[in-house]
């Protein structure tokens, strides 16, 4: 410790958000260097390297092969794939002394793609899957959280090549078991669920999310049977259509001073009460507007129709539209569609064939024969029974709306949702043949014809790990690693001002390194027991030896960080005892 590049700190950072930030800083393993982009001190780079080792024996293990690509790279090959403007300002763009374009890889399935064309070309050459660990960048707009999101990051990322979706199958379930290994092995809690693609497509997406409050996730398990998902992610059980023979006739009402939907539900209610219950929300028809605005720049109206008790989901929309950003609808935007009425928009002014021309999508449960009240679209009026199919027909469906706690399973008919937060931390999907396809990968299978390879994608968020693992072990006073991603496994302190103590704990400390023991040796002659103390436990490995007072009786402290559990060990049979308690 005195000559270990590290400064312990007693005061929380000004930026630090989240717990996990608040320890890495103080305990001396991370700097930040700017917003989202933090320096790695010696310790931090010890838990960081120690998760890349569990990450390269178990992808080594199911076969697949480490290389390693440039974080510079050219503009053409994401031009072809159209990733180079689907991304917009999410990418680090840059100009070489000859004006030739580049960027600061955020993802490298391009890469990937193309290294396998030119280098194979028969089915013979596959199945296969190479994978690297290495520094991404992304222009996040805000960097947040410390390294749960940040603009520079280390992740591995895997990409297996079949010439059948059978093989592609394989591939997946391959790497779907190394990654349940090496979450196993990293310590934390996590759960599987189904997710979206995004911007890299592709279909069977499951993400493996880290338990944490602090999640930017939110996901869903069902109550009753194994059906979990990430919210953007989430199915809407639809209701049966239903028959609208007997349904009455649509009338339009003066609705005046019912600017939201409460106020509607009680003019409802008082002016034109229902006979077998009252009005709610979930009665009404609420249609949103928004603007879709597309990577090459031009802008798309959009109309969203959800019940009334439902708000638009902005991240289940964007994961629905993605690459395309997503914006509200402002008055100056509005006013462009002048067979619009603000707050009494409703169905027949909405839809492709109608006059704003305006594609209007809706919920799923928003079904033939469903009976709605919505905007008569004129000022103070609203429309009651407006019947799904009869009244109106949609462009099409989308899952835009909030999904919670109650709602029921789309898989089975006794479970319900219930819902918590969690860390991305891995991700695994079927590509298929989008890449492929884009950047002409083809093989000459067993006739000798030329087919298109298919593509799975694998990533994990290496340098998000560190914060995760660190999120789920640690307690008031301090981080509190798990044995196998821990920068040392024994952090052995000597105190007191008897050079016997010192002579003591250097020979301890020099047998357990002998001894095959990683140890971080508090040697500081003039530091207080409380300082050395505070610090074990704020840097958090798991087993912390105190050569003190007791060694006058010939023995030595051995303290359990995680559990605070404290045993007096003899010093002869100290370096046994040890070692075997670490290769538990």
């Amino acid at each position: 410790m005195s000559t270990l590049f590290v400064r312990t700190l007693r005061e929380d950072p000004a930026d630090a958000e989240v717990p996990s930030h608040r320890l890495l800083v103080r305990a001396g393993y991370i700097r930040r260097a700017a917003p989202g982009i933090y320096t790695w001190l010696p310790l931090g780079l010890r838990v960081l390297r120690r998760i890349e080792s569990i990450i390269r024996e178990e992808m080594d293990a199911i076969g697949a092969q480490e290389v390693t690509f440039p974080a510079l790279l050219p503009r053409e090959p994401y031009e072809t794939t159209g990733r180079w403007s689907e991304y917009g300002d999410g990418i680090f763009r840059l100009k070489d002394r000859k004006d030739g374009d580049y960027l600061l890889g955020p993802t490298h399935e391009e890469m990937f793609t193309l290294l396998v064309k030119d280098l194979y070309g028969s089915y013979k050459d596959l199945p296969l899957s190479i994978y690297q660990i290495q520094n991404k960048y992304r222009d996040e707009a805000r960097p947040r959280a410390g390294l749960l999101r940040g603009r520079e990051f280390v992740m591995k990322d895997s990409y297996s090549f079949d010439v059948t979706d059978a093989g592609l199958d394989e591939s997946y379930r391959r790497h779907r078991e190394a990654y349940v290994r090496i979450f196993d092995r990293l310590g934390f809690d996590y759960v599987i669920v189904k997710a979206t693609s995004g911007a890299m497509g592709g279909s069977a997406s499951e993400e493996f999310l880290a338990k944490a409050d602090v999640g930017e996730d939110t996901y869903v398990r069902c109550t009753n049977c194994d059906y979990a998902a990430n919210v953007e992610a989430v199915e809407v059980r639809p209701p049966a259509p239903r028959s609208y023979d007997d349904a009455p006739a649509a009338h339009a009402e003066q609705t005046p001073e019912t600017p939201t939907i409460a106020t509607l539900v009680d003019h409802l209610n008082e002016k034109f009460p229902r006979d077998d219950r009252p009005w709610t929300a979930g009665d009404t028809l609420k249609n949103v507007l928004v603007v879709l605005a597309h990577p090459d720049g031009t802008r798309e109206p959009l109309a969203i129709g959800l019940p009334g008790d439902r708000e638009v989901d902005i991240k289940r929309l964007e994961g629905q539209m993605e690459p395309i950003g997503i914006e509200p609808m402002d008055d100056e935007e509005l006013r462009k569609h002048p067979a619009l009425v603000k707050g009494y928009i409703g169905p027949a002014a909405l839809g492709s064939e109608s006059e704003s021309g305006i594609r209007y999508l809706v919920d799923p449960r928003v079904v033939e024969g469903t009976r709605w009240v919505t905007g008569a679209n004129v000022a103070g009026s609203h429309v009651i029974d407006l019947v799904v199919g009869r009244d109106f027909t949609p462009d099409g469906t989308i899952e835009a709306a909030e999904v919670r706690d109650g709602d029921p399973c789309p898989r089975c008919e006794d479970g319900t949702f219930e819902s918590a937060r969690g860390i991305e931390m891995g991700h695994v999907f079927q590509l298929g043949r989008k890449y492929a396809d884009a950047l002409g990968l083809q093989v000459l299978d067993e006739n000798g014809k030329l087919v298109t390879v298919t593509m799975g994608s694998y990533g994990v968020g290496v340098t998000r790990a560190v914060a995760a693992i660190a999120e789920g072990t640690l307690d008031e006073i301090g981080l509190c690693w798990p044995r196998q991603v821990a920068p040392y496994d024994v952090h052995l302190v000597a105190t007191g001002k008897d050079a016997s103590v010192f002579d003591a704990a250097e020979k301890l400390a020099q047998d357990l390194t002998a001894a095959g023991l990683d140890v971080l040796y508090d040697d500081r002659p003039k530091v207080s027991p409380g300082v050395k103390f505070k610090d074990a436990e704020l840097i958090g490995v798991p087993t912390i030896v105190t050569v003190g007072r007791g060694l006058a009786d010939g023995q030595v402290e051995v303290k359990d960080r995680r559990s605070g559990e404290r045993a007096d060990v003899p010093v002869e049979g100290a370096v046994e005892r040890l070692v075997a308690l670490v290769r538990e």
